[in-house]
């Protein structure tokens, strides 16, 4: 009983202390806010859209079912996982955070996986996009868009070992994963299995359509309203002076490293909003290139607060564990940094040496600097989101008038 009035005293602090520093500081609030919006706005909603209303429909009509017999030899063996996590891999990376989350707890919602399966396969399948790490990180806040192979190879690569490692999350726990009977014919199998789940949905092609839309929509509007809440605990947090004061606590502890103790703030601001904190490393005039890579791809291997606490409210609805979770998290954010640094020579050092002779590198690289700016993703994102948002709004009066014209028994 104290330790529950102890939480409760701690959360009555909190939302105090957040409440009164907003008030003191709204413009510092307005202006985090606003970035937030901004960003899901032009980014993050028009890139997952897409996505997480294709992966609902390849689900509904058993082509992610008709997948995962292929690689079942392949996720079994290596990841102790069914086929089927091979779709929320691939999605996961192809679309960017939460979407492994969001398929995980689909499919664990659907029996295709297990509980411990659906709380393993999360842990690895949750990753950046492309889209953010070459262009967000590596053109628009670096400036250099040679960086970007190195962030990329050492976060997915990083990604898939936290897979081979997590494959030894709850290995004690008998029966719990499933054992399927290997098909003497896996491509009849496949289509078997494709057909039965076909002929089990019974809703029509307009109501699936329509339901994978709103449900795509909801989970990004609730993920939106994460990335506004954490934007403005940010910049709060930097306008107090408290990131300051921590990432002069971790400055003392590296002094007598070799790591530059200016990237000791952008390190705290990483922890909350990947972001935010990739955008300061990119900032820091005195370190060298391979220390900022090195800490974004920690940046980006923990994913930061908000992105946990997206995963955590998706996974929470079918009552999925976070824990292994942040098993990986940790994991990762340990594993990329070192595969960035053994990375560095060949993927970066190596390559610039060898397109130094080449003449059309220089074009190619200026082209893409001029032109690929971050700015420029915000010209079509805020049309695509507009348009789906009008598109729910009209579904959900649609369902509305459907049940009032539904007879009263």
């Amino acid at each position: 009983m104290k330790k529950n009035h102890f939480i409760t005293f701690i959360i009555f602090i909190i939302l105090v202390t957040l409440t009164a520093t907003i008030i003191i500081y709204p413009d510092v609030a307005f202006k985090g806010s606003t970035r937030g919006l901004e960003m899901w706005w032009g980014i993050v909603f028009p890139s997952l859209l897409p996505f997480f209303i294709l992966s609902e429909l390849l689900i509904c009509f058993g082509i992610v079912q008709f997948i995962g017999v292929f690689l079942e030899p392949v996720m079994r063996p290596l990841f102790r996982v069914p086929g089927v996590g091979a779709f929320v891999w691939a999605m996961g990376m192809a679309s960017g955070f939460p979407s492994g989350a969001k398929l995980s707890a689909k499919l664990y919602k659907d029996g295709e996986l297990t509980k411990l399966e659906a709380e393993r396969l999360n842990s690895f399948t949750n990753s950046s996009n492309p889209l953010f790490i070459f262009v967000a990180v590596s053109v628009g806040f670096f400036h250099n868009v040679n960086i970007g192979i190195v962030l990329a190879a050492s976060h997915y690569l990083s990604n898939a070992l936290v897979g081979l490692l997590m494959r030894f999350y709850g290995k004690n726990q008998p029966n719990y994963s499933r054992r399927e009977k290997t098909p003497s014919n896996r491509i009849k199998h496949a289509f078997t299995v494709l057909h039965e789940k076909r002929m089990k949905e019974k809703r029509p092609i307009g109501k699936i359509l329509g339901d994978a839309i709103a449900s795509s929509i909801q989970t990004l509007l609730m993920i939106g309203g994460f990335i506004i809440v954490f934007s403005v605990l940010n910049m709060l947090l930097i306008e107090v002076g408290f990131i300051t004061q921590v990432g002069k606590i971790i400055s003392f502890f590296i002094s007598k490293s070799s790591i530059h103790q200016d990237l000791s703030t952008p390190f705290v601001s990483g922890l909350f909003e990947i972001t935010l904190g990739s955008k300061l490393v990119s900032d820091v005039a005195n370190s060298t290139l391979l220390q900022q890579v090195a800490l974004t791809s920690f940046i980006l291997g923990f994913g930061g607060f908000s992105i946990q606490a997206q995963v955590a409210s998706i996974i929470s609805e079918v009552k999925m564990s976070m824990k292994p979770y942040m098993i990986g998290r940790l994991l990762q954010s340990v594993i990329a940094p070192i595969l960035a640094v053994i990375l560095w020579k060949p993927l970066y050092v190596d390559r610039l040496a060898s397109w130094s002779n080449h003449k059309t590198i220089t074009v190619i690289n200026n082209f893409t600097e001029q032109h690929f700016h971050i700015d420029s993703i915000f010209v079509i994102g805020p049309i695509i989101t507009l348009t789906a948002l009008y598109i729910y709004v009209l579904l959900i009066i649609y369902r509305i008038y459907i049940q009032k014209k539904k007879p009263q028994f």
